[in-house]
């Protein structure tokens, strides 16, 4: 699994601070998450696959979120796309989209489906035999979901120190064996596939939780992801500010990683009143050890 940060901070974009959008890769699938201004420029930057974008998840519809979507949309024009584009987001992502095309004159000659969101319970999105996503419920100034991506089970993997002490084992039954079947020799004798396999890897997660006030429930509704992101646009010390404007601390990031059994958590949007971004990771390790700090244009790898 591959995070690569298109751009983490919040609000005003600045020359050396792009806002919110990320890149997942996933089992073979390219999902973009979030989508501010100038995020075609950091893919290009990033040299990511244009055409392997098929789904785009926009957590809500301030701009440093999804003011990037139209520009977007408009080079998959100009490139002469073709595959079909799935959009979800906050109900009223549609009208927006639609009438900046309308206004421009510009259309799409590719298949665009929006799936408008308006729940207020976690839902699944989307899911194949590889993938499942579903929204992740979050409590901000306006409709907001952050989106929980989840690799199912692969197959068991091949002994093969186990599988070579028995000669009648051929490459033919491999497969069999990988989806979890016992192997009957020509004697009877059934060899158990677990005498045969190891479990398969443990299946990858991540958790993109953007803006969102600090609420307890949060950690419930990620149980169990590997990787979270979460927002921290404040520190401690503006902790009062945070809750004003429905945003989460660093220490606050933190807490809901640890409660929510997380192996890792990347911090991001962060306010630009702080010089130093450091003191948000000092700060979240008060009480979760493995932080990692968000970047522009950083490639994050789990394994």
């Amino acid at each position: 699994m591959e995070v690569t940060i298109l751009g983490c901070h919040s609000a005003t974009p600045r020359s050396n601070a792009r806002p919110s959008a990320q890149l997942l890769e996933m089992r073979g699938h390219l999902f973009l998450i979030d989508c501010g201004e100038a995020t075609q420029v950091a893919l290009r930057n990033a040299n990511a696959k244009f055409a392997r974008i098929k789904h785009i998840f926009i957590s809500h519809l301030h701009g440093d979120h999804f003011y990037g979507l139209f520009g977007l949309i408009s080079t998959f024009q100009l490139l002469g796309r073709e595959a079909e584009m799935h959009i979800y987001g906050p109900k009223g992502i549609k009208e927006a989209v639609l009438l900046i095309l309308k206004l421009g004159g510009a259309y799409t000659p590719f298949p665009l489906y929006f799936h408008e969101l308006s729940g207020k319970e976690s839902e699944l999105l989307y899911e194949d035999d590889k993938v499942l996503v579903r929204t992740i419920p979050l409590q901000h100034r306006v409709y907001t979901n952050g989106f929980f991506f989840q690799e199912k089970e692969g197959e068991r993997r091949l002994n093969m120190d186990a599988i070579q002490q028995y000669p009648e084992i051929e490459v033919c039954d491999y497969q069999n064996i990988k989806n979890g079947k016992d192997v009957v020799l020509n004697s009877g004798e059934v060899i158990a596939n677990e005498v045969l396999t190891f479990a398969p890897q443990r299946p990858q997660s991540y958790a993109y939780c953007s803006d969102t006030l600090y609420f307890e429930g949060l950690a419930a509704d990620i149980q169990g992801a590997r990787v979270v992101y979460h927002e921290s646009t404040f520190l401690k010390n503006n902790e009062e500010l945070a809750a004003k404007t429905m945003h989460a601390t660093a220490y606050q990031a933190g807490l809901t990683a640890k409660n929510a059994g997380a192996e890792a958590l990347i911090l991001g949007h962060y306010s630009s009143r702080y010089a130093d971004v450091n003191l948000f990771k000092a700060e979240a390790q008060e009480v979760f050890p493995n932080v990692y700090l968000a970047e522009d244009g950083k490639k994050f790898v789990f394994n």
